[in-house]
């Protein structure tokens, strides 16, 4: 028995997989761009199918669309969101920029799975003439790279970042009586608490996820209801509205219809926004990521103020060695996220007249960079923040030797005085205190009071 089974398109026959759900529009695209293998996501997919699922239920419910005909889609196109076609979805991501292939490629595998729902005589649904009723490619497209956009936004990476902000707050409270060597420009400067530093990057997670809803009020207009450059053209003048209410009920995500059709088919601005914050959070979790491998450099010949959870063997061949592997794979994925936002920053200027023309470029990095942050900020905090111990004798050494304590002596003894102090303590590695008892006439209550580290973290002047 053959293999193949032939479907005809405007163009002719093709020869499809006998056992294929997609048809002949499909099978052109799968041939023409053999390029990376790379398909489209999980979650874009689960997105296009809730997308033609609210497009069928919404064009019955304005008497467009044959109840029954609708229903039958409305099934396929759940089983599609579900997962249960993914195999089916065979078009490689760099292929017409307008992702036409991978919609049609959506509409076939639907009208397929729904003509075997189907029994009403108004049949067979057809791909384009009842699948993808009232619908363009153009407008299909972005939609569902908003959907899926937000809806990973909301239901993971924001819930990630959340609880990452919570662990940091958590452990700057259980350290907050820990003094440590302040650093600017990698060399050492006024102490701090391991409160205030860990706060710092509380917030900068914290600031994260308020620009995450702030780009998210853009992203939830939906282009569906413009269909080809945003007229409108073959679709009904409520669509669009009644669309973003239809789809906001079943996601739970509030979607509105886009202000403009125009802008939101002719541009990505909202994804390359989104991106830009992704990019904004990897940039600070690639600093984050970094200061804790500097604290737990060593354990010996490096700063080693704190000792990170030992989770795998750090060598094939040196015995006992333990890496800071989780932020490594952090700091790797903040690199991918800034890399994905070049190429989606790209994308964005490539819109010309009422069309961007790189969505699904946009579309795999996008939903890349929010799934890929979302998993690593979550790993980071279970496997590294919620779990590093301080080497409280390490620090207090230190933070002893630091010859910058001088710096509280400065309004006592003057600046001068100050830094001789500090050259020959360090010149002799020997404590600050011990040092300033010899070149100065304060009492051991005043150097005390004013070398007190814990002091100097609270600001002011010593007295």
């Amino acid at each position: 028995m053959s293999e193949f089974r032939v479907e005809k398109d405007s163009m002719g026959d093709v020869k499809v997989p006998k056992n294929a759900y997609y048809g002949a529009q499909t099978q052109r695209a799968f041939d023409n761009f053999p390029v990376s293998g790379i398909r489209f996501s999980r979650e874009f997919i689960a997105a296009l199918g809730q997308v033609k699922k609210t497009a069928a239920k919404v064009n019955a419910d304005l008497g467009l669309l044959d109840k029954e005909i609708s229903s039958a889609i409305q099934k396929a196109a759940q089983e599609v969101s579900d997962g249960n076609f993914d195999e089916d979805f065979v078009v490689d991501i760099f292929q017409t920029g307008s992702g036409t292939s991978t919609n049609m490629n959506a509409n076939e595998i639907i009208s397929r799975r729904a003509n075997e729902h189907y029994s009403g005589e108004n049949g067979p649904i057809h791909p384009n003439d009842h699948v993808n009723f009232g619908q363009s490619s153009n407008d299909v497209i972005p939609t569902s790279i908003r959907v899926a956009s937000a809806k990973a936004v909301t239901e993971n990476l924001i819930p990630s970042l959340s609880h990452l902000h919570e662990t940091f707050l958590n452990k700057a409270e259980e350290l907050k009586d820990v003094v440590k060597t302040g650093r600017t420009h990698l060399m050492d400067a006024m102490p701090v608490t391991m409160k205030q530093e860990l706060s710092g990057y509380a917030r900068q997670v914290e600031l994260g996820i308020d620009r995450l809803n702030s780009a998210l009020i853009r992203i939830r207009e939906l282009p569906q209801g413009g269909t080809a450059v945003g007229t409108g053209l073959n679709t009904h003048p409520d669509f669009g509205k009644q669309f973003a209410a239809e789809i906001s009920e079943a996601t739970g995500i509030d979607f509105k219809e886009a202000e403009n059709h125009f802008e939101a088919q002719a541009t990505v601005d909202a994804p390359v926004e989104l991106s830009g914050q992704l990019k904004t959070i990897a940039v600070g979790m690639m600093k984050i990521g970094n200061d804790f491998r500097w604290m737990n450099s060593g354990p010996n010949s490096g700063i080693g103020e704190i000792e990170l959870e030992a989770q795998q063997p750090g060598s094939s061949i040196m015995p006992g060695k333990v890496n800071p592997v989780m932020e490594e794979s952090l700091t790797m994925v903040a690199a991918q996220i800034i890399g994905n936002d070049a190429a989606i920053t790209v994308g964005g200027q490539s819109g010309n007249f009422e069309l961007n023309v790189m969505l699904p470029l946009v579309a795999h990095n996008l939903l890349e960079s929010i799934k890929i942050l979302g998993n690593s900020v979550k790993n980071f905090a279970e496997r590294s923040v919620k779990g590093f111990k301080v080497k409280e004798d390490r620090i207090k050494e230190l933070v002893g030797k630091n010859p910058i304590l001088v710096t509280a002596l400065n309004p006592l003894i003057g600046y001068d005085k100050a830094a001789k102090i500090a050259k020959k303590a360090f010149a002799e590695d020997r404590a600050v205190m011990d040092v300033a008892r010899e070149m100065t006439d304060l009492t051991d209550d005043e150097l005390k009071n004013a070398l007190e580290p814990l002091n100097m973290t609270k600001g002011g002047f010593m007295e």
